[in-house]
């Protein structure tokens, strides 16, 4: 698929095909493609946490998400916990931000990073739901991730059941500004 199509086609998918399973492949494939991405020089600060047993993906969807996130993902296969190491992307090697951002760098270098990810799953045809409301003090626990990281999102991966209509975009009149 061309990058036109996979931009045009993508969604955000609240609906996953029941007992469709992801070959693991796929999400390595998908893995790959992420830290493709680039980010502040080079720091590399992007984590991922894969749940795909039947059993860490209940754990996951019950104890770490909101009730409507859970029916959003609910036959979702895959769930991706997305983190970055906090201090680093944005930082001096002292661990001082360089500028009024800090850490802010460490999520923008995730969200490049997560970009190409959505965008690979796509090609390869699969689809993806961000979630960004989720407890991560439960997801550190549940999935042991150490307090130097800042746990953003919970990716949902799988086939889709449903076919949204895009949803409308502004123009580049309301948000580009040409000197």
């Amino acid at each position: 698929m061309d990058l036109d199509m996979i931009l045009k086609e993508r969604r955000s998918i609240r609906k996953f095909r029941e007992g469709a399973a992801v070959d693991p492949a796929l999400v390595k494939e998908m893995l790959q493609a992420a830290v493709q991405a680039p980010s502040w020089k080079n720091s590399q600060t992007a984590r991922y946490y894969v749940v795909m047993s039947k059993e860490m993906l209940g754990k996951v969807k019950a104890s770490c998400l909101p009730e409507f996130n859970q029916k959003n993902c609910k036959d979702a296969p895959v769930l991706i916990v997305t983190a970055f190491v906090k201090n680093h992307s944005g930082h001096d090697n002292q661990g001082n931000p360089v500028n009024e951002v800090g850490n802010g760098w460490g999520c923008y270098d995730l969200g490049l990073h997560d970009s190409h990810l959505i965008l690979k799953a796509k090609d390869l045809g699969l689809d993806t739901l961000i979630m960004g409301i989720r407890d991560a003090d439960a997801l550190r626990e549940l999935l042991d991730i150490g307090q130097d990281q800042e746990v953003v999102s919970v990716i949902a991966v799988g086939y889709r059941d449903i076919d949204p209509a895009g949803p409308g975009r502004k123009g580049l009149d309301e948000t580009a500004r040409f000197y």
